[in-house]
């Protein structure tokens, strides 16, 4: 029997249905499947299924000192039993092996972890494939010419598992520790991941420090025979063009000669030609780029390519190569479109140049080609939304690589008014050329007459701008992994997994990134007392050496054991400043929780979680001062910038993925609740007349009075409810939505006796009916019975979790995010957390 082990399942199913030529047959082994035909067997991994970790002695984190760590053995085991026991009963069977992992040193080290297994259990031979691209070609040339694995290359993905936990582990435990830190709320610390957070930070600090300079422009309108056009006041700044004005003195004088002057003397007309070169094809980076202007995080671009990429549409996506291999013929590629109706009518276009020469960039690579796609095409109902638009985009960024240049007429018309220079300089695209097929680049025109020199033009609209200089902007995710690049931070594979895990750690916020004070307490700490923790050249000459180990100029043990040595170094800085690090920590994550003043101490008040992980807001006096508000149960609460007028406390938001919403100040809220009315609108259907006498009882299981009414009430968490008057001897209650006015009709339901409610919140009011026969459409809305029941979460996205193990409600309120997020394309942590709240589960961390 032949084994054939891929990267994941999704491979291993279209590796078959090629090699098979589609009369494979899928059988489970263990929960895994195995695909079959002949004497061939194919298995699919869930990515790396054996893990690096210390000694279990090592776990406890108060009984052993980070420091120890450095040294300590590193074991290795199974990290997904199923899959390893699957692969060990199909190599007991085997005559032969081919690994077909991806071809990159990640790839290369998982397919090593299968080869190790193997060899575990039988001394038959195993052989390598690579392939770009998940094709039928591809797949079938590669298998014609099998090779060997690359243990070199492997070895260096092994150094970077090795590295990355001594240094993530030992750091983040003692910075934890430190801070008095721990559970969920560790201080997270990585190699690759603290100095990119520093990246963050830096730029944050330029827009702190940055103070804007004040600086005046002064626009007209001019006009010939009724047609206008805009132009801008310049002048000679020591024989360079200036239009920003530094002294409003002499803004202001300008534009008075401006508003005098009658009409504008062309002076000057100059025109040109350019010519707009096509851009180079795709490498990972330019396409997370252009990826990330349609909208799509750096992790979400990626995953939506991987999964491309596995279907067999696109070549592989990690690439730092932006120059076309010679067997790649775009004549060939091209024709395989003409017959589509999203890109015939472009692809025939193309075809019709008298010569195509496609576009070259400056890296040569010979791993893998750049982005592009193979000539293998989807049907639109194939794709979902996003991974047709992200497709799409790789179609035409290839289809613009072979395109012509673009041409472009440049009109400049200088004019005198007064004495004010007036310029105005405007473009027309004259042959579009690649601009026809690649829509994603700026072709926007600048509309200007082609004026004479000598012309007289009215003068009219004169207008005075006040401006300021603005400070650097923050980095989007893709200028951030260009600076990654550029610095040498981190990997083409890995650089979009540190921005998420960023994320997932709340080191950072929003998009474009902003660091939290926690963020810039880690880095201020690590600055202060320990800089090779933040340093891009100590990661970057580690990568250097991984490198090195990849083209066998140096081995794991060297590698792994000069990391040890650095990290030693860093704990010597470290070590005697132990109690300083943790008070600086302390102190700022205090100021990430804090809200503002007490009113009834000299304390502030802070975000609190209760033994229970209910949050609320209590004074930093307590015991002293037992002042408390709460917060609503949903979410996680985050401080916000805003801070109320009234009381000086900062704003909050609770975050809870797709629910998130700002509850404001938590005074505010709890002062509305006290001032508000309840507003009866019926009988309690548990304790009011006309209950049962079974259902009418008071707490103990005594009978209660009957007689209870709904009404709808304001809480001071902010929530607001239909609840029985009589709480909390009766707590039946019903929820309502917490923002909008709530209009209480004169239409009744006819099976409660209950008024219809409107809620009034934007443009359309929201006709909620009867609250108990909303509340039970709700419920039977929400019941949640299978994986696909839970919001988000469908067929494909079910068919991935359950390649990873993950096939019920139960399997997936028992797994780490984490864990999940790394082995499952396009699923992130918090998502997973998301879905394990409306699982019902508390979500891992």
């Amino acid at each position: 029997m032949e084994l054939i082990i891929t990267e994941k399942d999704n491979a291993a199913r279209r590796i078959a249905e090629i090699l098979s030529e589609d009369s494979a047959e899928a059988e489970r082994r263990n929960g895994v499947n195995v695909y079959r035909w002949g004497d061939k067997r194919v298995v699919g991994l869930s990515g790396h299924v054996v893990g690096v970790d210390f000694p279990p002695e090592y776990n406890d984190w108060r009984d052993v000192e980070p420091v120890e760590l450095i040294d300590a053995d590193i074991t290795k085991s199974p990290t997904k039993e199923n899959i390893v026991r699957t692969l060990r009963e199909l190599a007991k069977r085997a005559d032969e092996a081919v690994i077909a992992t991806d071809y990159d040193r990640e790839g290369e080290l998982i397919g090593k972890e299968a080869y190790e297994i193997i060899r575990d259990e039988t001394g038959v031979p195993i052989q390598r494939v690579r392939f770009s691209s998940i094709t039928e070609r591809e797949v079938k040339d590669a298998f014609a010419e099998p090779d060997d694995l690359d243990f070199d290359l492997a070895a260096a993905g092994e150094a970077r598992q090795i590295i990355d936990l001594i240094w993530g582990a030992a750091l983040t435990r003692f910075l934890s520790l430190s801070a008095r830190q721990l559970g969920e709320d560790f201080i997270s610390v990585g190699r690759v991941q603290s100095p990119t957070l520093k990246l963050i930070v830096d730029r944050e600090r330029e827009i702190e420090a940055f103070e804007p300079d004040d600086y005046w422009e002064l626009f007209a309108d001019l006009t010939e025979e009724g047609q206008s056009f805009e132009a801008q006041y310049f002048w000679d700044d020591d024989g360079k063009e200036a239009d920003r004005i530094w002294d409003e003195a002499a803004a202001d004088e300008a534009h008075e000669r401006l508003l005098d002057a009658d009409a504008a003397t062309v002076t000057e007309v100059r025109r040109r030609t350019r010519t707009d070169e096509p851009p180079a094809p795709f490498n990972t980076t330019q396409f997370i780029s252009a990826a990330g202007s349609l909208g799509y995080s750096a992790q979400r671009a990626m995953s939506i390519a991987e999964e491309l990429y596995t279907a067999g549409y696109l070549t592989y996506p990690r690439t730092d190569n932006t120059v076309y291999p010679d067997d790649l013929d775009p004549e060939e590629l091209l024709e395989a479109f003409t017959e589509t109706g999203a890109f015939g009518e472009d692809a025939a276009g193309l075809l019709n140049l008298d010569e195509i020469e496609p576009t070259r960039g400056d890296e040569e690579t010979t791993d893998h080609p750049p982005i592009h796609p193979t000539g293998e095409l989807p049907n639109r109902s194939e794709l979902d939304d996003d991974e047709w638009e992200v497709y799409e985009l790789v179609v035409r960024r290839f289809f613009a690589t072979v395109a012509e240049a673009a041409t472009w007429e440049h009109l400049r018309v200088v004019a005198d008014a007064n004495g004010c220079q007036l310029k105005a300089n405007g473009k027309r695209l004259v042959e579009p050329g690649y601009h026809a097929v690649y829509p994603y680049s700026s072709a926007s025109e600048n509309f200007v007459p082609d004026v004479e020199e000598g012309a007289e033009l009215a003068v009219s609209d004169v207008e005075l701008e006040a401006k300021q200089t603005q400070p650097p902007r923050r980095y989007g995710q893709s200028r951030l992994i260009e600076r990654m690049e550029d610095m040498g931070i981190g990997t083409k594979a890995t650089r979009h997994n540190v921005i998420e895990k960023l994320y997932d750690r709340n080191y950072i916020e929003n998009d474009p990134p902003r660091p939290t004070t926690l963020a810039k307490a880690v880095v201020e700490a690590a600055e202060e007392f320990a800089d090779h923790v933040v340093s891009e050249d100590m990661t970057a000459e580690l990568e250097a050496d991984m490198a090195a180990i990849a083209s066998g100029e140096a081995t794991l043990d060297d590698v792994t054991a000069e990391s040890r040595e650095m990290l030693d170094r860093v704990f010597e800085e470290l070590h005697e400043s132990r109690e300083e690090v943790g008070d600086h920590l302390q102190q700022s994550l205090k100021a990430d929780r804090t809200l503002g003043p007490c009113p009834e101490s000299d304390h502030d008040l802070l975000i609190r979680q209760s033994r229970h992980g209910s949050h609320f807001v209590g004074c930093d006096g307590f015991p002293d001062c037992r002042y408390t508000l709460p917060l609503p149960s949903t979410g996680k609460p985050q401080v916000l910038d805003e801070e109320c007028e009234e009381h000086g406390l900062s704003h909050v938001k609770m975050l809870a993925g797709r629910d998130t919403f700002v509850h404001g100040c938590p005074q505010c809220k709890a002062d509305e609740a006290d001032e508000s009315e309840d507003e009866v609108i019926g009988d309690c259907p548990d304790c009011g007349e006309g209950a049962s006498s079974e259902t009418t009882r008071g707490e103990g299981g005594e009978t209660a009075e009957a007689g209870g009414e709904l009404a709808i009430k304001q809480l001071r968490n902010g929530s607001r409810l239909v609840g029985c008057t009589r709480y909390p001897d009766c707590d039946y209650s019903l929820p309502l939505p917490r923002r909008g006015e709530i209009e209480v009709t004169d239409e009744r339901c006819e099976e409660h006796d209950l008024p219809e409610l409107i809620v009034h919140n934007g443009d359309e009011p929201w006709e909620l009916g009867c609250p108990i026969c909303n509340y039970r459409e709700y419920q039977a809305r929400q019941a949640v019975d299978d994986l696909v029941d839970l919001d988000g979460l469908g067929e494909r996205t079910a068919e991935k979790l359950e390649e990873a193990e993950i096939e019920t409600l139960d399997d997936l309120k028992t797994v780490d995010p984490d864990d999940v997020a790394t082995t499952v394309q396009g699923v992130s942590a918090d998502q997973i957390r998301e879905w394990q709240q409306q699982a019902g589960a508390e979500a891992a961390d």
